[in-house]
């Protein structure tokens, strides 16, 4: 039987899904976006990876970033972590990890367990006044992530509950757990007209199917979307005000021009002992 949630009544239009994509797998991860393809129609979102590992832990490399912010969400297992600042810790299931690179800096981590890992990592576009700016790191613990109903606010605000990380735009990205038959409305706040959901594990209705590993792109307008869980189903979604500036690209960089690109890069060189 359906619950609660599906006892609403919605609007009866439907926000098209414009472009979608299984990604490109790559081993146990699957890239949905980057900022040369989706992360141009979806901008501040550039870029992100969904990654399915199981099997013996890992070290990644040390590597940097500069004019982006990233927020790792972890939904199985656990990862390790190495901050700007050498400090090494475990993020565990529920938990987020944000990093907000500014001019430049470099981080790493990996598996510390053996086992099944699953989540997300999400690039986002800063804006000028923050993308030359200090690096900042904050790491939540699964209890400290705020809930509203079925959706975990990993940033920004939804219903009563707002993330304690300052979002360096009108931003909200969410995770959402539904069970088979639940139905669930998302309404973006004002002026969020960038809207996309990528699904983690279950199949979900919105109105198109979309299955595990899918990220869909909807149209640019400032209608909610009702998903509705044609299995138990997760999906993250994130909504947003436009990022009204160009991508200019390095590889591990995103920048708003060839000015601020340099000087990150430069940044990230002179920093990497």
């Amino acid at each position: 039987m359906a619950s609660n949630f599906a006892r609403k009544q919605y609007p009866s239009t439907a926000r098209a899904v414009v472009r979608r994509t299984p990604g490109r797998k790559q081993g146990p991860i699957t890239r949905l976006m980057s900022p040369s393809d989706f992360g141009q129609i979806l901008k501040p979102f550039v870029f992100l990876d969904l990654f399915d590992h199981e099997g013996p832990p890992f070290d990644g490399p040390l590597h940097p970033h500069s004019g982006i912010a990233t927020l790792t969400f972890v939904a199985e297992g656990s990862v390790s972590y190495i901050d700007p600042n050498n400090v090494r810790g475990t993020l565990p299931a529920g938990g987020v990890e944000w990093m907000q690179a500014g001019r430049g800096m470099w981080h790493g981590g990996g598996l510390d367990h053996t086992g099944r890992t699953r989540g997300f990592q999400l690039w986002i576009a800063l804006p000028p006044h923050l993308e030359l700016g200090p690096t900042i790191s904050i790491y939540q613990a699964p209890e400290d992530v705020p809930v509203d109903g079925p959706a975990r606010v990993l940033l920004g605000n939804y219903g009563f509950a707002s993330s304690v990380i300052e979002a360096p735009s009108p931003i909200n990205y969410l995770s959402v757990r539904l069970r088979a038959g639940e139905q669930w409305y998302y309404e973006p706040p004002s002026g969020h007209t960038v809207l996309w959901a990528a699904v983690a594990s279950g199949v979900v209705w919105v109105p198109d199917e979309l299955q595990q590993g899918d990220l869909a792109a909807f149209e640019a307008s400032t209608q909610g979307v009702q998903f509705e869980a044609l299995t138990d189903t997760e999906f993250v979604l994130g909504s947003a005000v436009p990022h009204e500036h160009d991508l200019v690209l390095g590889y591990y960089s995103v920048h708003t021009s060839p000015e601020a690109l340099r000087d990150g890069e430069a940044h990230i060189k002179s920093i990497r002992k």
